[in-house]
């Protein structure tokens, strides 16, 4: 089937191990829709999974990007795919069991959770994968399939099945929250493959699914059952041995490629092989690739032996030992080096290549990839072609034998010790980031985590432990994975020798990231707890003080929101303690801004600021820090110093101080507290910067924030301060682009009721309104009143969005209304961004309303607004309408495109074309020029 153009540049930026979510953010289209190419692109290259549709990605154009996809795990088999370029055949062909498939479909049609269980080797992950793909056409949002081999982590499984779907971790979310939020009202089939090694997990996962998402369907696999609420068991039996035998034709169709076809007459002698074999698929496959050097005969009396010594046990029981036997056959048959080589390549739990298993298995790179390929051919391992080059992989029941086969030699700790000096080497290659960095972090990261869960709980690896987990934390983070990351850092302090309190920090600095307040502060007075245990006292206050900082400079984060008094509790003890080192001073007075004088406006912050002593205590803290050589405390205290600068009214010193803090921060390498102080900077700045009417800086800033990657998962958030800059400055086709990303996201994210997201939401109503777009105005205005309604809503952005609306629409006298209150009246919620904005669009409306003291407001707001370019041009503007002067008017033109606001220019070649001497404009056509 042919690929459309789209879908070719959604499967390149698949390929380059994008999310959904920042698939769309680069093609400017929603979620739902990269959702849509993504199934169509599974189903015409017959993809199994994203991570085999990663593999079909043409290669980015200068830049050879490394594969980080799994092969078809699901299929047992051997044999290469198919180059990415070229449309993929599948490993090999699936054989008969159509009266299994007829019974698994009418379950999984009839019920919501259905578990495929048998024994290793049997077979169910290949029926399981046949009936989903006979049955994707009934569920409109596709079918999914998620690998649970590499899982060892009950806490991961939310994370893989994230990956099948495209999906990224969303701050102030889990993992297994966003998967149950995308899936909320999808019409899908997921299929959970070999679940039995987290079966816990899966059950409890499962049960929050199932119930959020009422029309997703759970087809799992497993050797035991699931144990879940509704679950439905259906036990995958072994291939039929009767009639027209799916065994024999398994056996036969596996001979052929493995070199030795076989014709019709040898099928009773064929037949009682596969009967001493229980018609188990895997043991099926393993004689069959042995019939083109033993032949059936061979293959007969090698079997015979072992398998007269199967008695006693359930039937079951029977099934599964005769894999085990057909194994120990399949191994005795192996040269010495072979065994030893398929041993010891069993730790790995994803696909690895000859290099790697040259380290782990300790010999040299040449004769271990003979070893391997021989290996292969007796369909011991998979093995696949792969843009990064050939890989190999057991299938977990082979993976598992081999595990065992380590242990009774003696040579498990020795082998899961080399296989953790190789992941920690692969970990410290993987600190230097490069453009095919994604994909080679994906390629090791099961083994990574498969590795550090052997090593934590062995105290003979603890320091080795440690570094991984480190290391795994610090990668996390890189890729976006906070939820992990945070968990990473909070696992390396508990295996730290040394103080843990460092790694602590890194954890809260994380959460802040993921917006959880209550981590952040819970993990700083762990760390306050760790420092003080160490005998570090300035330490810990310092790590005192900033959970006292937090607790008011990101109160919007918290669920238990800490009291003033406890916050008030901790700067006491913080002081105490601080003594005379620089860091715990500058803490201290950063805390003593926030919590005495609430420079940052915290919901248990007083109602009015005592600006004098907010600033004075502001700059202290900034002197302090500035003294510690430490940019990220110079930037926190610059963030306390441009609230109390906002809250006096200063615009321009505000702006400046915002400029000063992303200059601070421009150049800091990636970490968890430089990322969390340069988005609020970010932020800042670009809200700074608009209320000084510096468009050009606003806009920079804005979407600087909006690319950010760490946002790619919630472009509400990401995008919010862009719609801003965007809707103030008239540029209508960027704003109904963004507000495509921005109000995709929000749903994706559950609808949230964020304060911050309130002005994005009206400049967006706004736009709709001068476009007379009714029903998307309508459709903008219910989100907004969906949010949280706080006093700056009326008097601050408010006011002036719906100024701007009125004005345009020739009701001087209507906006004049809405922006009655002087500003001193509402000083907080006007003085921040919007104080010039505020008082050009009042004294405008005074002017067109042909207010008495028009002339006098158009004094006074010269002098407020002096120096902001935007603001300055709304003014003369209003002076010009005010003594009917048309070239002064007409003057403002150049003024507004020079400032970046094309809409205001637009106004006043319309304001200018009025009748002379009218006290409003002639109500606006819309101009194709802005709207």
């Amino acid at each position: 089937m042919e690929i459309s153009p789209r879908e070719s540049e959604v499967l390149e930026l698949v390929g380059a191990h994008l999310t959904n979510a920042e698939i769309a953010a680069r093609l400017c289209i929603s979620v739902r829709t990269v959702e849509s190419h993504v199934s169509s692109l599974l189903r015409k290259l017959e993809a199994p999974d994203r991570r085999a549709l990663a593999r079909r990605a043409p290669e980015p154009v200068g830049a050879r990007l490394v594969s980080a996809g799994l092969e078809d795990t699901g299929l047992e088999g051997t044999g290469p795919s198919r180059p990415a370029s070229v449309l993929p055949a599948p490993l090999t062909s699936f054989i008969g069991r159509v009266h299994e498939r007829a019974e698994l479909i009418e379950l999984v049609t009839a019920c919501r959770q259905v578990t495929a269980v048998g024994p290793g080797g049997v077979g169910k992950t290949r029926l399981a994968s046949a009936v989903a793909a006979e049955a994707a056409g009934a569920y409109s949002d596709g079918v999914w399939f998620v690998d649970l081999v590499p899982v060892t982590d009950a806490g991961m499984i939310a994370t893989a099945v994230a990956g099948a779907l495209g999906l990224g971790e969303q701050p102030g979310r889990d993992m297994t929250a966003s998967v149950v939020a995308a899936l909320a009202d999808r019409h899908a089939l997921l299929l959970l493959d070999n679940c039995e090694q987290v079966v816990d997990g899966v059950a409890l996962f499962l049960e929050g699914l199932l119930a959020a998402c009422p029309r997703v369907t759970v087809l799992a696999t497993s050797r035991t059952r699931l144990m879940v609420p509704f679950e439905r068991v259906y036990p995958v039996p072994p291939l039929s041995l009767d009639g027209e035998s799916d065994a024999v034709a398994l056996f036969m169709e596996r001979a052929a490629a493995a070199g030795r076809p076989l014709g019709p007459s040898p099928r009773d002698q064929i037949a009682a092989i596969c009967e001493r074999l229980d018609g188990m698929a895997l043991a099926i496959e393993l004689a069959a690739a042995r019939c083109p050097t033993l032949g059936l005969d061979g293959i007969t009396a090698a079997l015979s032996h072992p398998l007269r010594m199967l008695t006693g046990g359930s039937r079951a029981d029977e099934r599964h030992r005769s894999v085990r036997a057909a194994l120990d056959w399949s191994h005795a048959l192996l040269e010495p080096d072979d065994r030893a080589l398929l041993r010891r390549v069993s730790v790995f739990v994803a696909p690895f290549t000859a290099a790697a298993a040259a380290e782990v298995a300790d010999g040299q790179e040449g004769i271990v990839a003979d070893g391997l390929a021989r290996l292969a051919e007796q369909s011991l391992l998979a093995v696949t072609a792969s843009p990064g080059g050939t890989e190999y992989r057991a299938l977990e029941t082979i993976r598992q034998y081999g595990t065992e086969r380590l242990d009774e030699a003696g040579e498990l700790a020795d082998a899961r010790s080399r296989h953790l000096r190789w992941c920690l080497a692969r970990a410290a290659d993987l600190a230097v980031t490069g453009q095919d960095w994604r994909a080679r972090f994906d390629l090791v990261a099961d083994d990574l985590r498969a590795a550090l869960a052997w090593a934590a709980d062995r105290p003979e690896q603890r320091a080795d432990a440690y570094e991984l987990a480190r290391h795994l934390a610090e990668l996390t983070f890189t890729r976006n994975l906070t939820g992990e990351s945070q968990r990473r850092y909070e696992q390396a302090a508990a295996l730290a020798t040394d103080p843990a309190a460092s790694m602590l920090r890194q954890a809260a600095a994380v959460a802040g990231c993921r917006t959880i307040g209550d981590d952040m502060y819970r993990l700083r007075r762990a760390a306050a707890d760790a420092a003080r245990a160490a005998g570090d006292t300035a330490g810990a206050a310092a790590d005192l003080a900033s959970a006292a900082t937090i607790a008011f400079r990101f109160s919007t984060m918290f669920v238990r929101l800490p009291s003033h008094a406890e916050a008030l509790a901790l700067l006491t003890e913080a002081r105490e303690s601080a003594g005379d080192d620089p860091a715990a001073r500058a803490a201290v007075a950063l805390a003593e801004a926030a919590v005495l004088t609430d420079a940052f406006g915290a919901a248990q912050g007083p109602p009015g600021n005592a600006v004098p002593e907010t600033i004075a205590r502001a700059e202290h803290a900034v002197e302090l820090a500035r003294r510690t050589g430490d940019p990220l405390a110079e930037s926190a205290a610059l963030d306390a110093l441009t609230g109390a600068q906002s809250w006096a009214g200063d615009t321009f010193a505000t702006a400046a101080t915002a400029r000063r803090r992303i200059t601070l921060l421009s150049s800091l390498p990636i970490s968890p507290a430089g990322t969390h102080e340069l988005i609020d900077a970010l932020a800042i700045a670009t809200e700074a910067a608009l209320g000084a009417g510096d468009v050009p800086a606003a806009r920079r800033w804005a979407r600087q924030l909006a690319d950010h990657s760490s946002l790619a998962e919630v472009g509400h958030r990401a995008t919010c301060r862009l719609l801003m800059v965007d809707a103030l400055a008239g540029d209508v086709d960027e704003v109904l682009t963004g507000s495509v990303r921005f109000l995709d996201a929000w749903r994706r994210a559950g609808s949230p009721s964020r304060t911050l997201l309130r002005p994005a939401v009206a400049a967006v109503a706004m736009i709709h309104g001068l476009r007379d777009d009714g029903d998307a105005q309508r459709e903008w205005l219910d989100v907004l009143d969906a949010l949280d309604t706080p006093p700056e809503h009326t008097y601050g952005y408010g006011a002036v969005f719906d100024a701007i609306l009125l004005l345009h629409r020739g009701q001087a006298a209507e906006a004049l209304e809405r922006t009655a209150p002087e500003p001193r009246q509402v000083w907080k919620w006007v003085t921040w961004i919007w104080h010039h904005w505020y008082v050009a669009l009042r004294t405008e409306a005074a002017v067109l309303a042909g207010s008495p003291d028009a002339r006098d407001r158009v004094a006074e707001a010269r002098t407020v607004v002096a120096g902001n370019p935007v603001a300055e041009a709304l003014v003369e503007r209003a002076q010009a309408l005010l003594d009917h002067d048309q070239e002064r008017l007409l003057a403002t033109v150049d003024a507004f495109d020079t400032a970046g606001c094309r809409y205001q220019s637009a106004r006043t070649l319309l304001l200018a074309g009025a009748p002379r001497g009218a006290t409003a404009p002639v109500r606006p056509r819309p101009l194709p020029l802005v709207l």
